[in-house]
C-alpha cells in the first residue's frame, strides 16, 4: 500500500506501476477489491481553501467527511445530500469516486449536484484540474461529474471542490406506518407531490414505516407536522430519536453480519418487485423510491453496485455508454488505472 502525503508524490505513485487504484479509508471494501497496486489517500487530508461566503470548499481527497462536516457546522453551513458512512471515517474522495449520497438527496440532489471542480492524476501521471471553485463555471463539459461513481477508474483523485448550504433552523422527523409496501407506495407518491416539501423520505428497513424529514423556521414546523399526521398517522420523533435514526441509516448500521450490501437505482413502480425478489433479505429504500440498499446474503438479478460483501462489485452488469469509454481512452491511454467493467 502507497501512501503519499503531497499530490506530487501521488502523482509519482501512480507512474510507479501498471496497474494503481486510489482508495480511502476502507469504508467501502468491494470496490477496491480489483487487481491492482493500492495508493492510500488517507495522509491527503486537508480542507486547502474554504469560503463561507461563497458557500464553497475545497479539501483534500482524503479528508474525512466528518473533519468537513464539523468545519461546516461552525459556520451554519453543510452538505445537504447526507454523505453517509460518516462516523465510519468515509473520505470526500471516496463518497465522490463511489458516487454515494443519504437521504437528503430526495429533495437537495446528490454529490453530483454539488461537486464543482477535481484535481486528479490521469494514468500517465499527469496532474490534471477539472472545473473550477465558483459555483458559476465556464462554459463547456462538466468532466467532474464523470468522476462521481468512477471508482476510480478515470484517474487518482487529489482533491475536489464543493458547493454547500446555509443549515436549517430546524427539523423534524415523523415516523408513518403503512402495513404494507403497496400502501406505503401510494404514501411516498403522494407526499412526494405535497406542498410540505420533504427534505427527506425513506422507507425503513425491517418495517413497512416512513421516515419524513422537513425543515424550516422552528414555529412553521409542528403546524406542518400537525397537518401531515392528520392524514396519515404516526407519530414525531423526539429530538433525541431523529438524529439516531438518520444516523442508522447513513452509517448502514441495520445491515446484518454477513451480507452484502448493495446499492440499487430503482424507481417506485419498481419497489413492489425488488420486495418480492428478496423475501429475506433487510431494504432501505430512499430518495422517495429512486434508490434502495439491499442487504442480502445471496445474489441479486438487479442491476447495482456492491460496497460489501463476496457479490459481484457490478451484479446484472451494464455495457458502459460510449462516453465513458471515450474518457476513459481519453484519460487513461495505457490503462493503468482498472477498466470499467471490472
Amino acid at each position: 500500500m502507497m501512501t503519499p502525503e503531497t499530490v506530487t508524490e501521488l502523482a509519482e505513485a501512480v507512474r510507479s506501476a501498471p496497474r494503481v487504484l486510489a482508495v480511502g479509508s476502507g469504508t467501502k471494501p468491494r470496490l477496491a477489491d480489483v487487481e491492482a497496486a493500492k495508493i492510500s489517500t488517507c495522509r491527503l487530508k486537508d480542507i486547502i481553501e474554504y469560503d463561507p461566503a461563497e458557500f464553497t470548499f475545497t479539501a483534500l481527497a482524503g479528508t474525512p467527511i466528518s473533519d468537513i462536516a464539523a468545519a461546516l457546522a461552525e459556520k451554519n453551513q453543510y452538505l445537504p445530500f447526507d454523505p453517509p458512512l460518516l462516523n465510519a471515517g468515509a473520505t470526500i474522495g471516496g463518497t465522490v469516486a463511489a458516487g454515494l449520497s443519504g437521504p437528503g438527496r430526495f429533495r437537495f440532489g446528490g454529490v453530483r449536484d454539488f461537486i464543482l471542480g477535481v484535481r486528479f492524476v490521469d494514468g500517465m501521471g499527469r496532474l490534471l484540474q477539472m472545473g473550477g471553485k465558483v459555483v458559476k463555471n465556464a462554459a463547456g463539459f462538466d468532466l467532474p461529474k464523470f468522476f462521481v461513481g468512477s471508482l476510480g477508474r478515470f484517474g487518482a483523485l487529489a482533491e475536489m471542490t464543493f458547493k454547500v448550504f446555509p443549515r436549517p433552523a430546524s427539523s423534524l422527523t415523523l415516523q408513518i406506518p403503512t402495513g404494507d409496501v403497496a400502501t406505503a407506495l401510494t404514501m411516498l407518491a403522494t407526499i412526494s407531490r405535497a406542498r410540505w416539501e420533504a427534505e427527506a423520505l425513506d422507507l425503513l428497513p425491517g418495517s413497512r414505516d416512513i421516515a419524513l424529514r422537513i425543515a424550516g423556521p422552528q414555529q412553521a414546523l409542528p403546524l406542518l407536522a400537525e397537518e401531515i399526521l392528520l392524514r396519515f398517522g404516526g407519530v414525531i420523533l423526539a429530538p433525541r430519536e431523529a438524529p439516531q435514526l438518520w444516523r442508522d441509516l447513513g452509517e448502514f448500521n441495520w445491515v446484518p453480519a454477513g451480507t452484502s450490501l448493495i446499492k440499487i437505482p430503482i424507481t417506485p413502480n419498481q419497489i413492489k418487485t425488488l420486495y418480492q425478489d428478496h423475501l429475506d433479505a433487510q431494504i432501505h429504500v430512499s430518495s422517495g423510491g429512486n434508490i434502495a440498499w439491499l442487504a442480502t446474503t445471496t445474489s441479486t438479478n438487479w442491476r447495482g453496485l456492491t460496497l460489501r460483501g463476496s457479490t459481484p462489485l457490478w451484479p446484472r452488469p451494464a455495457t458502459p455508454p460510449a462516453i465513458w469509454s471515450a474518457i476513459k481512452t481519453a484519460l487513461d491511454p495505457e490503462q493503468r488505472f482498472p477498466p470499467l467493467d471490472d
